[in-house]
């Protein structure tokens, strides 16, 4: 079994800063690519930001200029720097993951985990 472990989140006031940070563990498995989406109330649920294992990032128009992600494969951790934090970014944050999980007989499959979820308010 594979755990994402989101932490980091917060009350914030506008124009604040923010870590999160999601730590991959469990079964034996290597990382393509980790991304946080996130969910405001009433809405559904977007994509923020994503990364290869090989750090490759991409981002939403949301959180360009002011989102960072970045990857440390050796502790399987992704983070989200935040900065510059508006009311409308206050959501549940997820984490996901695309691994190649180990099977038996060394065979691998590809599947996608997703973290708990961790709070972001940004409110003065």
């Amino acid at each position: 079994q594979v755990q994402l472990v989101e932490s980091g989140g917060g009350l914030v006031q506008p124009g604040g800063s923010l870590r999160l940070s999601c730590a991959a563990s469990g079964s034996s498995f290597t990382i393509n690519a980790m991304d946080w989406h996130r969910q405001a109330p009433g809405k559904q649920r977007e994509l923020v930001a994503g990364i290869t294992s090989g750090g490759s990032p991409n981002y939403a128009d949301s959180g360009k200029g002011r989102f960072t992600i970045s990857i440390d494969n050796s502790k399987k951790t992704v983070y989200l720097q935040m900065n510059s934090l508006k009311p409308e970014d206050t959501a549940v944050y997820y984490c996901s993951a695309d691994l190649q999980v180990r099977r038996a007989l060394g065979s691998t499959a590809r599947q996608t985990y997703w973290g708990q979820g961790t709070q972001v308010t940004v409110s003065s």
